[in-house]
Formats: C-alpha cells, sequence, structure tokens
C-alpha cells in the first residue's frame, strides 16, 4: 500500500467563465468541486494507474466531511485524523485562457491535534510500502514536520516521496535522515540553492545535484516542463525527453508525476521504466480537464514515446 499525506488538503473549487468582469456579477453555469490538495492530486493519479492506496492526513468542518464523502464516492480509502479548523477552499476561476486562483490560508492544527495525526500516521506507515508528502504545511505544524514524518517512517524501514518546496524542502534535507526522492522544478532548486539555473546549462544543474546536502538521497527528479527531466537516480544523471502534447489543463501534473515514481517503485520496476511512469502520467494529466486524474490508454501510449539518454 502506498500512504499519501496531505497536511494542507482543501476543496477545489473551479469556476468556468467566458469572460470575467472585474466588480461586476459574474453567473458561472457550472461549477466542479473535488478533493484538493497536492497529496489528494497524488493519491487519484495512483488509483487511476491501478495502485493500492490509502490517504491520510488533517480535515476538519463540514469542508472535511465532504471532502471524505467525495473520496468514499470514488472508492478511495482513507483515513484523515479530524481537527477543529474547517478544511479550506481553494478557487480557480477560469476566464479566458486564463486561471486566476483564490486560495485559503486553511485551519491551524493545534499541538494535540498533531500528535493525533502522528500516532494514527505512524500505525498507517507500519501497513505502507511506500510514503509520499506532498505540498503545503497547514498552520500551526512546525517547519521541521516533514522531517519528522521522514524519520518515523526511516524507523519502519519504509521509504518516503517528498514533494514541497521553500523553508520545509530545506528542513527535510537538513534532517539526518534523508528522503528516498524529492522532485523540485527548477525554480524550487534555484531558490533552494540560492544560485541560478538553467535548462539550457544542465552541466551546472548536474554539478549543482552533487553538492552534500542532497547526500543520501536515491532518487532527485527535476522537473522541466515541457523539455522534460533531469533525473540523478544512485549518482547516474539521466536526460528524458518527451513528446508534444495537447495541453488541457496542466494543474496536477507535478502530482501525477510524483504519482507516477509511487507507482512504479511500488511495483519494484527498472529505474528507466519509473522514469517513464513518472513522465507519462505528468503528461496525462495535462490531457485531461480534470486536476489529478490520467486516462490509462494515454499514459500507455505516451510511456512508448519518452525518450531516455543515460549522460556522462
Amino acid at each position: 500500500m502506498i500512504l499519501t499525506v496531505t497536511m494542507n488538503p482543501s476543496i477545489d473549487i473551479s469556476y468556468p467563465l467566458d469572460k470575467f468582469v472585474l466588480d461586476k456579477v459574474n453567473r458561472v453555469q457550472q461549477v466542479s468541486k473535488t478533493p484538493g490538495g497536492k497529496g489528494l492530486n497524488v493519491t487519484r493519479v495512483i488509483h487511476d494507474l491501478g495502485g493500492e492506496v490509502t490517504a491520510t492526513g488533517v480535515l476538519g468542518g463540514f469542508h472535511g466531511k465532504f471532502l471524505a464523502k467525495q473520496l468514499d464516492q470514488a472508492s478511495i480509502t482513507h483515513d484523515f485524523a479530524s481537527i477543529e479548523g474547517e478544511t479550506r477552499d481553494s478557487i480557480a476561476i477560469l476566464h479566458e485562457g486564463n486561471q486566476t486562483e483564490i486560495l485559503e490560508p486553511g485551519p491551524t492544527v493545534t499541538e494535540s491535534e498533531q500528535q493525533a495525526f502522528l500516532e494514527k500516521y505512524q500505525q498507517l506507515v507500519e501497513k505502507a510500502q511506500l510514503v509520499t508528502i506532498s505540498g503545503s504545511l497547514a498552520k500551526g505544524l512546525p517547519a521541521d514536520f516533514y522531517q519528522t514524518l521522514v524519520r518515523l517512517a526511516a524507523e519502519q524501514e519504509v521509504n518516503v516521496l517528498v514533494d514541497t518546496s521553500g523553508e520545509s524542502l530545506k528542513q527535510v534535507l537538513a534532517g539526518e535522515v534523508k528522503p528516498y526522492l524529492i522532485k523540485p522544478n527548477l525554480d524550487e532548486l534555484s531558490d533552494l540553492l540560492g544560485q541560478p539555473l538553467a535548462i539550457d546549462r544542465p552541466t551546472e544543474i548536474q554539478k549543482a545535484l552533487q553538492q552534500p546536502i542532497f547526500a543520501g538521497i536515491t532518487w532527485i527528479v527535476v522537473s522541466l516542463g515541457k523539455d522534460g527531466a533531469l533525473i540523478n537516480y544512485q549518482n547516474q544523471f539521466y536526460r528524458v525527453a518527451i513528446p508534444s502534447i495537447q495541453v488541457v489543463n496542466p494543474v496536477g501534473s507535478g502530482d501525477a508525476t510524483i504519482a507516477g515514481l509511487a507507482y512504479g517503485i511500488s511495483q519494484k520496476h527498472e529505474p528507466q521504466l519509473i522514469m517513464k511512469e513518472c513522465m507519462a502520467a505528468g503528461m496525462a494529466n495535462a490531457m485531461q480537464v480534470k486536476t489529478g486524474q490520467v486516462d490509462p490508454d494515454d499514459f500507455n501510449q505516451l510511456m512508448k514515446e519518452i525518450q531516455i539518454k543515460k549522460l556522462d
């Protein structure tokens, strides 16, 4: 079983409009409300790929109950810790080819609620083959909270895939126990290291990934958008080239990439096959209207079109 962690989930609300008029009434004909947060996008894609997955994190209030019901309706297994605060809304206004987002900060998790989640997490990790941790931390959680989750999983010899950024990523990398995999994009990597990195200078990226801060991490997947990815697996670099696709909705493609990695690793596939699976999942998500969803037929076709080159 793959355990996915979402510590600041949301209800993702989409308002499609032909035209958005500021300071006027805008009426929508169709509203989409889906379980959101990066970890839940990961969860749905693993489910679409046929993987065994359980979602956890924290849920609260009426919104939390709605989110749990939506997961039940999708036949997705979940076991969240309850909190008093209301799970947030994340609103996307889709207009004239643009996407304007209004994101609530989310609830504050108390110290006692944090401890209750950690107890649940340790119980779930006992049954897990792999853990994914995605997205931001809810208010009230310490900056090193993800490092705590990595350490607790390591105590039970369970590998952890981490997809976060900023201070949370810095804290994870500063810990004595390293995650099994991280997936920064180029901007996140540049911010982490405090140096500008560019796609057209791949040797600089390779050199950057050999810094001591990354020692002990088996997989480092650097997302390059339409240019694919640069991957460091066991200190061997690979460049992954992807085909052009008709992008419908790119939101959540990074989460789908993590899902592809988790699925492939859980199936004990060969490294280069896993590289193809993660890229195919990310692209297949971008071809769908809904976030965090892939069509297995798209996934299987894209797998055939991905090229991998081992770098010196």
